[in-house]
């Protein structure tokens, strides 16, 4: 369903856009709707989401594919873009608590509560800031987590993104908003991405229209500090980004499963540049997936710049170990 709201939404800017353009949708489920009795950190596959779409895209069944950018891998298979990356909803993480607990915050909550969360970002950071808790994983679509938590005594609260909620009219579900001095959020976590065929201009010039500049770069920053950090669903690595005054400020941590253990730093960069005729070789250029003709390509750069150096300067202080920690005790 959520799915459903957010390509409605995208659809819904196009035909506003481009009124005499006839948009079907299609839907698919995919590898990870599919499989619900196993953890995502789990399961491996860095495309759970997204394979079956882009196969579609591929064999040229479908022309765009709505996601959560938070879905999609820092690397996209070859002739694949990400051609529209949409004004970012509130990307904070949000607690939902069981109705019994209604009024409550993680603060207030008896000791051993069990919260639900299939994150291991969202369960490293508030381990540690909440040692009382109890975190257990939860799988399903938004409307099944709810269902778990209001139906069954198993969970005091689940952790979910705030903008899923805000995009199914289930604001009202929010009990506790978690800031990112509690939670830093997920990579690209709040904005939806519209990937379609590379060399597909006419479409990649259709979609652009849809680029919010400020999301892009923020999202470029955020994603390339992933990418150096070889990071995915397996592994606990957070972001917090800010745009103001044309400057760029980008927070990024990792942290050991259990929370223990972690590295967080800030940088940031400049990134007022004018936009300037960038035709002719350029027009390919991606940054971490992403193509944006239409934002200027030296803020890009700056961005993807700011993304690597921070996830460099982490390396630097021994994330790779934490990483790799994490990711052998995820796997066992």
């Amino acid at each position: 369903q959520l799915a459903r709201i957010q390509t409605d939404s995208v659809v819904e800017m196009l035909r506003e856009l481009y009124p005499d353009l006839c948009f079907e949708i299609v839907a698919m489920s995919t590898t990870g709707d599919k499989i619900l009795d196993t953890a995502l950190s789990k399961i491996g596959e860095k495309s759970l989401f997204t394979k079956e779409l882009e196969n579609a895209l591929e064999r040229n069944e479908v022309d765009l594919v709505v996601h959560s950018l938070k879905d999609l891998p820092t690397s996209l298979p070859p002739g694949f873009t990400i051609g529209a990356v949409c004004k970012r909803e509130n990307p904070l993480d949000a607690v939902v608590f069981h109705p019994k607990n209604c009024g409550k915050t993680l603060s207030l909550l008896p000791e051993k509560s069990v919260i639900g969360t299939s994150s291991l970002r969202r369960a490293a950071q508030l381990k540690k800031k909440f040692p009382q808790l109890e975190f257990r994983d939860i799988r399903g679509n938004l409307n099944t987590r709810l269902k778990k938590l209001d139906e069954k005594e198993d969970f005091s609260a689940i952790i979910l993104a705030a903008a899923g909620l805000k995009r199914m009219g289930w604001e009202n579900r929010i009990g506790q908003l978690l800031s990112p001095e509690d939670c830093l959020y997920a990579v690209g976590q709040g904005a939806l991405a519209v990937e379609v065929r590379a060399k597909d201009q006419e479409i990649l010039d259709m979609v652009s229209a849809l680029h919010d500049a400020d999301t892009v770069l923020c999202c470029i920053a955020e994603r390339a500090f992933m990418k150096r950090l070889e990071g995915g669903c397996s592994v606990p690595v957070a972001v917090n980004t800010m745009l103001k005054d044309g400057q760029l400020y980008l927070t990024g941590a990792v942290y050991s499963l259990d929370g223990s253990d972690s590295l967080k730093e800030t940088m940031q960069t400049s990134v007022h540049y004018p936009q300037q005729n960038e035709e002719g070789p350029n027009d390919d250029v991606q940054h971490v997936g992403i193509t944006a003709k239409n934002v200027p390509g030296r803020a890009q750069e700056a961005a993807e710049n700011l993304g690597v150096e921070l996830a460099s300067l982490l390396l630097s202080k021994g994330a790779k170990h934490i990483l790799s920690v994490a990711r052998q005790l995820n796997d066992a």
